[in-house]
């Protein structure tokens, strides 16, 4: 069975410690994908919700002390479990406050993956801000911004762009589908990182990068899919859950351009 298709069978308990701006899409969309969403923030019940969940994703997009709080008893208690924990730096270059969360994460953290733009991943290469915003609005080269990410930290990246980068240290994937329109609606790169978490959840732990790979490429074909039915943002965000759903392995195999290198 392919990752996609474990996920519908198995419908892993994804627990999303995420930014107020993209809970409603990050809950849709994983459960267009056959997973079941749960965003829970309260330190105080960390424990118990990790006890039940399959992953873990920390997302800093609406950072708080509280919250930073959270994640830290629910990552440490992910990483007791074996769980996987993919970190989202949100907009990590914009402010002294968000890079000392994501590196002490990274640096206390068993974090099993890490997934950004390339100014939000360069910028934890330079430990200084390499762009402005969420999006960066940079141009470099997205596959020497990998490798130098996991020459740092020894952590799997994927570095989201124009084309997709999946580095482990050891396998370095290319993924070419996509569609601009995803540029449009907020919320798809954060949703992007709960997916590839769902990927991870139902792969075993050596298997990490093929189950990311496949996670990207699914995901940026579904988008494919809806730019062909909606070029406008609202609609082409109801498209893309519906993709989500509806896209079958077969029709994935199809359309996947994916270049593997070592």
């Amino acid at each position: 069975m392919t990752y996609a298709e474990l996920v519908k069978d198995r419908a892993p308990l994804i627990h999303n410690i995420t930014n107020q701006v993209v809970m409603n899409i990050t809950a849709n969309g994983l459960y267009a994908i056959g997973a079941s969403p749960l965003m829970a923030h309260e330190q105080e019940e960390m424990t118990d919700i990790i006890n039940i969940a399959d992953a873990l994703v920390l997302n800093i997009g609406t950072i708080t002390e509280p919250v930073f709080q959270a994640m830290q008893v629910a990552g440490k208690k992910a990483t007791e479990k074996k769980i996987p924990i993919v970190l989202d730096p949100v907009g990590v270059g914009a402010s002294d406050y968000r890079m000392r969360v994501v590196l002490h994460l990274l640096e206390t953290l068993k974090v099993s993956l890490i997934r950004g733009n390339a100014a939000e991943i360069m910028t934890l290469v330079l430990l200084k801000q390499a762009g402005k915003g969420v999006e960066g609005g940079i141009e470099t080269d997205a596959t020497a911004v990998a490798r130098a990410f996991y020459r740092r930290y020894r952590i799997p990246v994927v570095v989201t762009g124009k084309e997709d980068i999946i580095y482990n240290g050891n396998i370095l994937s290319k993924l070419k589908n996509g569609s601009p329109a995803l540029k449009q609606v907020t919320g798809t790169g954060c949703l992007l990182t709960s997916v590839i978490a769902a990927f991870l959840a139902v792969a075993d732990d050596g298997h990490y990068i093929e189950a990311a790979t496949e996670a990207v490429s699914f995901y940026t074909v579904a988008s494919e899919m809806a730019a062909e039915k909606s070029k406008l943002p609202g609609s082409f965000q109801v498209q893309f859950i519906d993709q989500l759903a509806a896209l079958t392995v077969s029709e994935w195999e199809k359309r996947a351009m994916i270049e593997v290198m070592r």
